[in-house]
């Protein structure tokens, strides 16, 4: 080796060697991800995705600046991501971070027109006021959480940086006020951004956009009280409207038949167009009211009324599928408030006081499924409970259910404004976890098979051109909701149609909407993207009030420990080397 190194050219071919070594080296990265959740692992859909891009994504990431720390932690983790996502794309993503209107500074009305023109593309904003601990100051500053995702010339994607979920310390549903856990809130929203942005791509991307099929003929609703229904899904979906009374649904052609709020019963002929749809491969979300129960009907009695069944005649078809919804009204104590008059001021003018209201629980997954994980509390009014029936061949999975302290209401029920009066009362919410929204997978079998004339399945043949079917040909899912609230919206005095999941005078909007767009896209999606909304990330948490206790000890420990390691070891080779060398 020595003679090698005293070889004339030797350190001339070396220092060549490594030149080209690193050169070579930025043609290729690699990396393994560490990890126990695989934090830097995107999923193999993912990857695919850019299989069918043929230009440059474009992507403006507006959280950036001076930002609190929490927003701070995730704007670095969208950046890492997106960096990622671009080495995966052979660069075809082109990333920015700016701020909308930096350069309008003094002219507030552009400013504002901007802002505007954003809001209308899906782009949020929010007004921060955050103290980070009682040593720093109090920031309140104006904070876009949003990236926009361009791809052509299409409508550009907003996409929501933060999780619709909120997460809260423990605390009592009854005594207690929730205080939410802001680092666990911010850690769902970075498992969730490869989600968003993978799904926010393929909606750019895709060549074929999926048909969503809005039943009328039954008394559905088709006012302001789908508004925002309508919106949501026409800015992602082909929406249209189908007439049960006119035609059969065809599977090859709809691909989601979305029931909403029915007010009047099912023929049996109405019952075999969509179970001959469902036996073709048809997927179907069903929002049903099963018993009559409206917060109108209680404003004009003003003080109860009795809540009844509607008689939709829809409990035999649900049932062969696998689902009973019941006859009875859910009350939680872990519910929304309803604002209500409690007297009068002096100048005659109402009193309002908002007071929790259990007719309305607070809806959340209770198991690991991808529709309902990482989701806010979803609000639905009046709801009944659901019972899963044996149907051989078809896998149920609850999406939705109450809180631990619940009790239902046997039809006919009384809705009363004031219903918890008592510590009776109190105790008898002995229910946890009642299902309201259940999700069924699977090859269905008819309601019909071996119920119909020859008459009547030579009839289906001519109608759809295929034959009756006694079992599903074809995987199918639906998707059962015991309250069709969910998916519609109030409507303001003052403003209109307000969002789904939002009440008058409640200043919060839950995730109802963003609860719907998941169940369609499980519905349409065949992609694996939408595993992706399984990850999870694990947050590891230094104990906050020992770092405070603890804080000059660890900063004399990082901070002047090293120093005077540094001056005591230099001392020490002083000191030698005045020995070794002193005459």
């Amino acid at each position: 080796m020595q003679r090698l190194l005293n070889y004339k050219y030797t350190w001339a071919v070396m220092v060549i060697a490594f030149i080209a070594l690193v050169y070579a080296s930025s043609f290729f990265a690699y990396r393994i991800d560490l990890t126990a959740e695989k934090r830097f692992s995107l999923n193999s859909s993912t990857k695919k995705l850019f299989n069918q891009v043929d230009d440059v994504i474009k992507v403006q990431v507006f959280l950036t600046g001076d930002l609190p720390a929490d927003y701070k932690k995730l704007s670095l983790a969208t950046k890492d991501f997106l960096e990622e996502l671009k080495q995966v794309s052979n660069n075809k993503v082109v990333i920015s971070f700016e701020k909308p209107g930096e350069d309008l500074k003094n002219d507030d009305t552009a400013k504002a027109m901007l802002y505007d023109s954003l809001a209308h593309l899906g782009v949020v904003f929010e007004r921060s006021e955050v103290q980070e601990n009682s040593h720093e100051k109090e920031t309140n500053q104006l904070i876009i959480p949003t990236a926009l995702v361009s791809y052509k010339d299409k409508r550009p994607i907003a996409v929501d940086l933060r999780s619709s979920k909120k997460i809260y310390k423990q605390y009592n549903v009854v005594n207690d006020i929730p205080q939410e856990d802001v680092e666990a809130t911010r850690n769902a929203a970075e498992a969730l951004l490869e989600f968003k942005f993978a799904s926010a791509i393929n909606k750019l991307t895709r060549t074929l956009v999926p048909v969503i099929a809005y039943t009328i003929g039954n008394s559905e609703p088709i006012d302001r009280t789908v508004n925002d229904l309508g919106e949501s899904l026409r800015s992602e979906y082909r929406l249209g409207i189908f007439d049960l009374k006119a035609a059969y649904p065809d599977a090859s052609k709809i691909d989601v038949l979305l029931i909403v709020k029915p007010r009047i019963a099912f023929s049996d002929e109405d019952k075999l167009k969509l179970d001959q749809y469902v036996m073709n491969g048809g997927k179907i979300i069903w929002c049903i009211d099963k018993l009559h129960a409206e917060l109108d009907s209680l404003m004009r009695s003003k003080s109860e009324y009795t809540a009844y069944d509607r008689g939709l005649n829809v409990d035999d078809i649900l049932f062969k599928y696998g689902i009973r919804i019941n006859d009875d009204l859910l009350q939680d104590l872990n519910c929304s408030k309803l604002p209500l008059v409690v007297g009068y001021n002096p100048d005659k003018s109402p009193r309002m006081q908002r007071v929790p209201w259990p007719y309305y629980p607070l809806l959340a997954g209770v198991n690991n499924n991808p529709i309902s994980k990482n989701l806010d509390k979803v609000l639905p009014i009046f709801p009944s409970s659901i019972d899963t029936v044996k149907a051989e061949g078809i896998n149920k999975t609850i999406l939705l259910a109450t809180d631990s302290n619940s009790r239902s209401l046997a039809s006919p029920a009384l809705v009363s404004v004031n219903s918890v009066k008592t510590e009776e009362d109190f105790r008898s919410f002995s229910r946890s976890y009642v299902p309201v929204v259940v999700l069924l997978e699977g090859k269905f079998k008819s309601l019909f098979a071996n119920r119909l004339s020859t008459t009547v399945t030579d009839s289906v043949t001519k109608a759809t051109g295929k034959p009756f079917q006694s079992k599903g040909s074809r995987e199918s899912k639906q998707i059962v909701m015991s309250d069709a609230d969910i998916v519609t919206n109030a409507i303001s005095q003052t403003n209109g149609p307000m969002a789904m999941g939002e009440l008058p005078f409640e200043n919060y909007r839950f995730a109802n909407r963003e609860f719907l767009l998941n169940c369609i896209d499980y519905m349409v999606s065949n992609n694996g993207i939408f595993e992706t909304r399984n990850k999870e990330f694990t947050l590891r948490l230094l104990d906050k009030k020992k770092v405070e206790a603890e804080r000059v000890k660890w900063q004399l420990i990082n901070i002047v420990a090293p120093i005077a390691l540094l001056i005591l070891i230099g001392l020490f080779l002083q000191w030698q080397r005045k020995k070794k060398y002193a005459i």
